[in-house]
Formats: C-alpha cells, sequence, structure tokens
C-alpha cells in the first residue's frame, strides 16, 4: 500500500513560509528569532540604511512594537515582511508593557523599533528595558543608523568626546538656562531640534555661545539632506533664510580654553529665570557655577535685577 504523502500547507510550514524577506526582488527565509527582546535599528530616512540581521530578525519574531505602525508598515512593505505589528509609545507605555512580558515569559519574540534610529534614543523604550532584565528575559541589540552618530561624522567638529543632549526646553526662558548650563560642558554637544523652534534656538545659542563652530544638519539620509557648517552668529544670523520643514540634528563645538565665562547677556537670562522661581542667594550661586564669573559680580548684578523684578531694594 502505498504511503500518503504529507501535507505541504501545516500550519508550520506556513509559518516558516511567512518567515522572510525580500531584497532586490530575492526572497530570503528567515529563521525564528531567539526568545527575548530584540531592539533593532531602522534607517533615519533612506530605507536602503537597514542591516540584513535587522531584515531577518523583523521577519522573524512575533511580533514588532513600534511608535506608529503606518510608519513602520513601509519598512516591512519595503522589504516584503509579514510581520504583527503593535503600537509601544509613551501614551499606551503603561498598558502595553504588561501584555509584551507575558508574550516573553510564554517564549516569544518581539522586536522593538522606533520611527526612526536606534530605540531609546529619545524613543520610549527604557522602562520596557529595564522591566524585561528584571524578569529575566534575553534582551538583544542590533546597531544601526543613528541621527546623532551620522551629525556627528559629517559635522567637521572634534568626535573624541561629545555630549547628547536630545531636545532642548521648549519654553524659551528654561531653554536659555539649560543652554547656559550646556555652554560649561567641554565637549562637542549634540542636540535635536524641530523646524518651528530652530531659528530662535540658534539665536539664543549665539548669544550664549557665541562664535563656537557648529553644524545644522536637515534630513540625514533623505532627498532634502542639507548641512550647513558655521560659527553659531553666523548661522544664527542667516536664519531666516533657513528651511524649516524637515528634521533637525544640531552639532556645536566645545568652548575654546578661553571661554569659560558666559557673556552680560546671557548672565542676565540665567539670573532672570533664576530670580523668579528662587531665592537671590540661590539664584546666586546657581549663575556662579554655570556663568564663570567672580560671586561678587553676580551677587551684584542680582540685586539690580532682583529691584527691577521685585521692587524695594532686592534683598531677601
Amino acid at each position: 500500500m502505498r504511503a500518503k504523502p504529507s501535507p505541504t500547507n501545516t500550519p508550520e510550514t506556513t509559518e516558516a513560509a511567512s518567515r522572510g524577506f525580500s531584497v532586490d526582488a530575492h526572497r530570503l527565509v528567515a529563521p525564528k528569532a531567539a526568545p527575548g527582546l530584540h531592539l533593532v535599528a531602522t534607517p533615519i530616512g533612506n530605507l536602503g540604511d537597514i542591516t540584513l540581521r535587522a531584515l531577518q530578525t523583523l521577519a522573524g519574531v512575533d511580533v514588532i512594537a513600534c511608535e506608529d505602525t503606518r510608519i513602520t508598515r513601509r519598512l516591512t512593505e519595503r522589504y516584503d515582511i509579514s510581520a504583527q505589528l503593535k503600537q509601544y509609545h509613551e501614551h499606551n507605555a503603561e498598558a502595553a508593557r504588561p501584555k509584551i512580558l507575558e508574550r516573553l515569559s510564554q517564549g516569544g519574540s518581539i522586536a522593538l523599533v522606533s520611527d526612526a534610529g536606534t530605540p531609546l534614543i529619545s524613543d520610549p523604550g527604557y522602562k520596557l528595558v529595564r522591566e524585561v532584565c528584571a524578569a529575566g528575559h534575553a534582551v538583544y541589540a542590533l546597531p544601526g543608523p543613528s541621527s546623532v552618530l551620522a551629525a556627528l561624522s559629517v559635522a567637521a567638529l572634534p568626535t573624541d568626546r561629545f555630549f547628547f543632549e536630545g531636545f532642548l526646553p521648549s519654553k524659551s526662558a528654561a531653554r536659555k538656562s539649560r543652554l547656559a548650563e550646556l555652554a560649561r560642558i567641554d565637549a562637542t554637544l549634540v542636540m535635536f531640534d524641530s523646524g518651528n523652534r530652530v531659528q530662535d534656538t540658534l539665536a539664543e545659542l549665539a548669544e550664549i555661545m557665541g562664535t563656537r563652530e557648529a553644524a545644522i544638519c536637515r534630513e540625514l539620509t533623505k532627498l532634502h539632506e542639507q548641512i550647513s557648517r558655521a560659527t553659531l552668529r553666523e548661522l544664527a544670523r542667516d536664519a531666516d533664510t533657513l528651511e524649516t520643514r524637515g528634521e533637525f540634528v544640531l552639532v556645536i563645538a566645545p568652548p575654546a580654553a578661553d571661554a569659560g565665562m558666559l557673556t552680560s547677556d546671557a548672565l542676565d537670562d540665567l539670573l532672570r529665570e533664576q530670580l523668579a522661581a528662587n531665592s537671590v542667594k540661590d539664584a546666586v550661586a546657581h549663575a556662579v557655577a554655570l556663568s564663570g564669573r567672580p560671586r561678587r559680580e553676580v551677587y551684584a548684578r542680582a540685586l539690580e535685577l532682583a529691584k527691577d523684578l521685585r521692587g524695594g531694594d532686592g534683598e531677601e
């Protein structure tokens, strides 16, 4: 009696066939990803910047946790990956984390991606990684695109030491205060900014950091990529001609050896911001630490400003 042929479309074979991706019309099979959380860096603009390992992992996991399914779907459709997409972002993280942990406890494999670049860099995710580690599950890093490193590499500024700030405060007073703090850091600065705020930020940077060299990196790796290199004052002067559509990374050179003090205008702004929320004593202590100026000078100026702000003799 002839043996019956085995069915060719079992759930196992169907699942295995769906785990794959296409590159230049070539279909490649992806093995099932190892159980655990896979942190996958995705392109910051040019979809061709994805790594083969990232494609293999995205095709092999059970679920891809992403900020915006519409954005991640552009990537999965480009490479013909039929993975389940689930949202994970700052607004649903509290509810989504327990579900992810439960899936991992059952031996599942989950990829975490951001809308662009490396997960956890100015994106939600670190709390998830912390809880996954605490639960004893594996966490894998798949390095790849990063707007921070891309901007740093093309800025033509020192790269031996750098400080990543992320996004600055949205309010002008808080932003100036933070820039005064950053001005004291002896390293190249890297920060993100939005198009509707970048002109104001450049003006404040020029006011506080003067003639430091800097680079504006706009739409990195995309069709309309633009890199502008000059001093902060020159960039601020020409800011009204800047195309403000798109995403920006600002890179600022470290301070010169003799550039440790804030300008008088920057000191006044810092003192006003501090006096609005603190006593004269505390405002002076904070300003002395950040400005590099003598305490006697800072104290005298604080009394003058406090008198204008509060009336009387300015003392408390």
